[in-house]
């Protein structure tokens, strides 16, 4: 979600720093603060070729294009240092000698791409993160505990779940508005849901206040709200992720991993005078962000969108055509790319609290170490890729009308 803004985790199971942006120029500038296998053979290999030697661990590569008709095993049954969804997406790209390899060789040579992500200390921090999580799930009393076995006809509405049943572009648009290029709004929860879900928020609060439990918190940005996936909510955001979420973005979001989206950070985040007022200009540790305004009664809050950017771009001027800014409605919901540079103006009164869904593509961040052009979802390297093109015409151009110059002379 566009965190309503906020910083980004920094792993799957935990929120870290956002990645924030100086304020908003108003003259239009910005900075940013830089904080298939087939009848035996795969890929045109045939299986006794694809069973050859495992490539050394200095040589592990994913392949850039999928098997898209290679069924994936199943992990769920491992104990694994990584959740299981992340080797389900992974192996479709691997390389065409390890395609029909067992699963236990499969699963070694995943991981090992996995631990140059996740080093001895970053594998540490994790499993202590695992155990505050299980401290806080075995003592906190759920107040609604159907909330943690969500079912989707008691909290959607009709119209989204019809979408989501046809599974088509087409029924998609048919309940969403685009108001600005990579930006899609619609209406996806009930009442019923944003009422639920602040309760126990609430609730949990109130637990932390009076065990004097001492919590993290969803980023450094934020001093107020709290991440659902601690104290029991991360199997069913898997389930909205891979469910609702993904099949979404595989329409809209395709070149940033849409997908293959595998991993999320789930949390809501509280403002109001009494509480976060604001949040500063950013982009979100995510592929692809949904942001659920949950309630209640509120004025101000208001997020402003200013442009995608890759990593090398994030700090580049705002574009006029650039510029949108949103007013939140309760149940109402807001999805968007998460290198979409935004902010969140402030809550004037009342109290705003919002439902954030971070996903993220493994297999978008392994691919992407090996490219350089983000034109097609970044509208900077887009922009220069088009002036490239315009002077690489133009000095043709200038050739042709020298050559002509000269036969006219001679």
């Amino acid at each position: 979600m566009s965190l309503d803004g906020a910083a980004a985790p920094a792993s799957q199971e935990r929120g870290a720093d956002a990645n924030p942006l100086p304020p908003e120029n108003p003259s239009g500038g910005s900075q940013v603060s830089h904080s298939n296998g087939n009848n035996g053979s795969v890929n045109g290999i045939s299986q006794p070729d694809a069973l050859a030697v495992v490539p050394l661990y200095a040589t592990h590569r994913l392949r850039l294009n999928p098997y898209s008709d290679h069924k994936p095993e199943n992990y769920e049954d491992l104990d694994l240092d990584f959740s299981p969804l992340v080797f389900t997406s992974l192996e479709r790209y691997l390389p065409p000698n390890l395609i029909l390899q067992t699963r236990d060789v499969k699963v070694s040579y995943m991981r090992d791409i996995l631990v140059r992500y996740y080093p001895e200390n970053e594998r540490v921090r994790l499993q202590k993160h695992r155990e505050y999580r299980q401290k806080i799930i075995s003592n906190y009393q759920r107040l609604h505990r159907e909330l943690y076995t969500m079912h989707a006809a008691d909290f959607f509405v009709p119209s989204f779940l019809k979408a989501i049943n046809e599974n088509t572009e087409t029924g998609f648009r048919n309940i969403m508005s685009e108001p600005s290029p990579g930006v899609f709004t619609f209406e996806m929860v009930q009442p019923r849901l944003c009422e639920m879900l602040l309760a126990e928020v609430e609730n949990f609060e109130k637990w932390v206040h009076e065990t004097k439990f001492r919590i993290m918190r969803p980023n450094t940005m934020n001093k107020y709200g709290v991440v659902l996936d601690d104290f029991g909510m991360e199997t069913i955001l898997d389930k909205v992720m891979e469910d609702f979420i993904r099949p979404i973005s595989k329409v809209f979001f395709p070149e940033v991993g849409g997908s293959t989206l595998d991993a999320h950070h789930g949390f809501v985040v509280q403002y109001g005078m009494d509480r976060d007022v604001d949040l500063g200009f950013h982009v979100d540790d995510a592929e692809v962000t949904l942001n659920v305004c949950l309630g209640k009664q509120f004025s101000g809050g208001e997020l402003y969108f200013r442009g995608v950017r890759c990593e090398n771009h994030v700090n580049t001027e705002i574009q006029s055509e650039e510029i949108f800014d949103y007013v939140h409605v309760p149940g109402r919901a807001v999805l968007h790319r998460g290198r979409h540079r935004h902010g969140a103006r402030a809550t004037t009164s009342g109290n705003r609290t919002n439902l954030l869904l971070w996903c993220r593509s493994s297999v978008f961040r392994e691919l992407r170490k090996y490219q350089k052009d983000f034109s097609n979802w970044c509208s900077e390297c887009e922009r220069e890729k088009k002036e490239r093109q315009r002077q690489s015409v133009s000095a043709i151009k200038l050739e042709l009308l020298r050559r002509e110059a000269g036969e006219t002379a001679t």
